[in-house]
């Protein structure tokens, strides 16, 4: 609409010659100039941060800070638009209609990462709105950082029945070990009057309670075969989301865990912790050439994800559950 006046005054001025015509047109021209003026300082001097959390995992919506400062020091920026520039996972759109001079703002949005791997968030455009950038101008800006994507922790169809079958495969693989005695030591409070010596007790006048050695949880290994041809890519990123869920859900009943691959091991809590797991799991890549991983202790639990089930043959696997790609959703023993 301001450019339709802008050309219909012009065309006015220079076909009347009327001297008002004209300084109508040149006030029309110095609010379009100093509009310009006004949008350019209003993106000068913007800094952007983008604050996420230390642990993001995939398909999983997660809260994130978007801090932006003005660093000039009296001049506020006036209708300011933050978008992202190109495929990001910041979808949504900030609209800031005032930043004063030296303040900083910050608003929680929510991202969310289609895959895993690693991810550069740096494409941002911080554009003028209307009244004050008749012409909209945008500043790009690059944040120049990477952020590593776990796969997904969400249970998927499958996931739930699989880890069920674990928990029970393994109380049965265990089954029969009981407490060693430890000692008789005075009852502390708030402990459960069902470990009360009663004869100690009544032979030393106080209340005696009886201590056990904690008995070692149970080692569950999961072997994570990196064998796997390109035509079964879609099943492998599968294991790998499957592999990180049964991880994260082992450790966070506090059982020990060993991971192990052709090229990573590690013990949880011994040797490293869960997100170790999840950073390698973030980067893993099928390796059709990769030799097979054997258990490290002979009476651990095996849980064995593979893609070429044949190549694990022996003794030492009768009592490993596998998951395939003829298993993977359901659990049927192959």
């Amino acid at each position: 609409m301001f450019a339709g006046v802008l050309a219909a005054a012009g065309a006015a001025a220079v076909l009347s010659g009327n001297n008002l015509v004209f300084l109508v047109l040149a006030g029309l021209l110095a609010v379009l100039m100093v509009s310009n003026l006004v949008s350019r300082l209003s993106l000068a001097g913007l800094e952007l941060e983008l604050r996420l959390p230390e642990h993001v995992s995939a398909r999983r919506a997660f809260p994130a800070k978007v801090v932006v400062r003005n660093a000039k020091r009296w001049m506020p920026s006036f209708s300011v638009r933050l978008s992202a520039a190109g495929t990001s996972a910041f979808t949504s759109a900030l609209y800031f209609p005032v930043l004063p001079g030296g303040a900083t703002v910050e608003e929680t949005v929510e991202l969310s990462f289609a895959r895993r791997g690693v991810h550069r968030e740096d494409n941002f455009c911080f554009s003028t709105a209307f009244p004050f950038g008749f012409l909209q101008r945008q500043a790009q800006v690059s944040l120049r950082r990477e952020v590593l994507v776990y796969p997904c922790l969400d249970p998927q169809p499958g996931f739930d029945q699989l880890m069920g079958d674990i928990g029970a495969e393994v109380d049965a693989h265990y089954r029969g070990r009981g407490q060693d005695f430890y000692r008789i030591r005075p009852y502390e409070a708030m402990e459960s009057a069902r470990h009360v010596d009663w004869k100690a007790s009544a032979h030393t006048g106080t209340l005696q309670v009886r201590e056990f050695v904690r008995e070692e949880e149970p080692l569950v290994e999961v072997i994570f075969d990196l064998c796997a041809p390109e035509t079964l890519r879609e099943w492998f990123e599968q294991a790998v989301d499957c592999c990180a869920y049964v991880v994260w859900r082992l450790s966070a009943r506090e059982a020990r865990v060993r991971f192990l691959s052709q090229d990573l091991t590690v013990t949880i809590p011994a040797t490293g912790d869960v997100h170790r797991v999840l950073k390698y799991l973030a980067l893993v890549e099928p390796r059709p050439l990769a030799g097979v991983q054997f258990p490290t202790e002979d009476n651990s639990y095996a849980l064995v994800f593979t893609a070429e089930p044949k190549r694990f043959e022996g003794p030492e696997w009768d009592r490993a559950h596998f998951v395939t790609p003829a298993t993977l959703g359901s659990t049927r023993q192959p």
